[in-house]
């Protein structure tokens, strides 16, 4: 099949979006199809790339000027009449640059051409921004959901409790569940990195306006508590919190850390290559994820750290307490409750046998369930479905069930 996956940010950009196209892509031009990853050409700061290379084997990845852009929100006006020689378009939503041109391909160009549309999260704002969400929701989501041959989403526990409740269930039977997945030949347990004496704990994020959501607020805020409540200083207890990411909001939290009197205690690195950051993953006792709104999804981050065999604490919102089990994996807590945050970090850190099993069972969770080339496995066989083609008896060593 010539496919095409449409998405708003793509690697070297890092962010769960992107890099869940990149694997998408990477997977299915393995099996042997055309694949072409369309998404704007942003003017990126150095500090933005994180991954090594964005190069997708055997994919053509198309970089498209756009007519204008607001943070990660680009206009692709070219975007239409590019599509219409394509068996399947992949659209990564939201994508509001992107959407019209779609359906005017489908509409217009191919009426052939089959849909498949990933719900990566709901779209939250304020003000006119909000005004403009509100509006894609009632006038193009609809009309997408209508259009589209698959829905796929990582976790229908987020859809169920998200702004695409009511068309879920007009529409049930379009969904499907795909997750996403880790490379596990890259996010593996490193002996070499472990060091039971270093408590180290860690949050990895884009550090930028498009990505406020992820809480490294709260998480500074339950940072302070510890400091103070369990005397740390005087007790002799070294912890450090390790910040990986860069963007636009990088000094801001850095400035933020020094005014709480954790400057001592947080230590922001940056981006790394994806091998330092396995490393990292490794070196950490406890992966944190405090997200606050719906803006959060999943969690990749998760996966990666989990791979690792990292337990993991983060906020009991839909879709991402669907990563892991509370209390066997790791904690889930209540969003923006740093104090429960709190609790949750010091009862890991100083049970070490409670940790040991967490990280365990995370490691046993993520092979089992969250490697890419599973996940890609089934992703071409919904790619089959929605072009109504018969699947391949064998897609990569693996028979699948019809």
């Amino acid at each position: 099949m010539k496919i095409a996956q449409i998405v708003c940010t793509f690697p070297p950009y890092r962010g769960g979006m992107g890099n869940s196209a990149y694997y998408f892509a990477k997977e299915t031009s393995a099996a042997g199809h055309a694949v072409t990853v369309f998404t704007p050409a942003y003017r990126r700061k150095p500090d933005d790339k994180r991954r090594d290379s964005d190069e997708v084997v055997n994919c053509e990845v198309k970089r498209l000027r756009p007519l204008f852009q607001f943070g990660n929100a680009a206009f692709l006006p070219q975007l239409a009449w590019r599509l219409k020689n394509y068996d399947l378009i992949h659209l990564h939503y939201p994508f509001y640059g992107a959407m019209l041109q779609v359906l005017l391909a489908k509409l217009f160009f191919n009426r052939k051409m089959k849909l498949l549309l990933h719900y990566h999260m709901d779209s939250i704002g304020t003000g006119l921004k909000g005004l403009i969400f509100k509006l894609n929701r009632l006038l193009i989501l609809p009309l997408l959901i209508k259009k589209a041959d698959f829905i796929s989403c990582a976790s229908l526990d987020y859809v169920k409790n998200s702004a695409l409740t009511g068309l879920y269930e007009k529409y049930r039977t379009k969904f499907i569940t795909l997750p996403f997945g880790v490379d596990l030949n890259t996010f593996k347990p490193l002996p070499a990195e472990k060091n039971d004496s270093e408590n180290i704990i860690l949050f990895v994020a884009t550090l930028d306006k498009a990505h406020y959501f992820k809480g490294l607020e709260v998480l500074l805020l339950s940072l302070k508590l510890i400091v103070e409540e369990k005397h740390l200083p005087e007790a002799g207890i070294k912890l450090k919190l390790m910040v990986v990411g860069g963007g636009d909001l990088k000094n801001y939290y850095r400035e933020l850390a020094r005014n709480l009197g954790l400057a001592d205690y947080v230590n922001f690195i940056g981006g790394l290559p994806t091998a330092e950051l396995a490393k990292m993953y490794n070196r950490a006792k406890i992966f944190i994820l405090p997200s606050i709104n719906r803006g959060e999804a999943f969690g990749l981050v998760l996966l990666e750290a989990m791979a690792c065999g990292t337990p993991v604490i983060a906020s009991n919102l839909p879709g991402v307490r669907s990563v892991f089990h509370n209390t066997v994996e790791g904690f889930a807590v209540m969003p923006g409750d740093e104090k429960d945050l709190a609790k949750r970090i010091w009862q890991l850190l100083t049970d070490e046998p409670l940790r040991k099993k967490m990280g365990e069972a995370a490691l046993k969770r993520a092979i089992e369930k969250y490697d890419w080339q599973k996940i890609g496995r089934d992703l071409v066989r919904f790619y089959y479905r929605a072009n109504f083609t018969p699947t391949p008896k064998r897609v990569w060593g693996f028979t699948p069930k019809e």
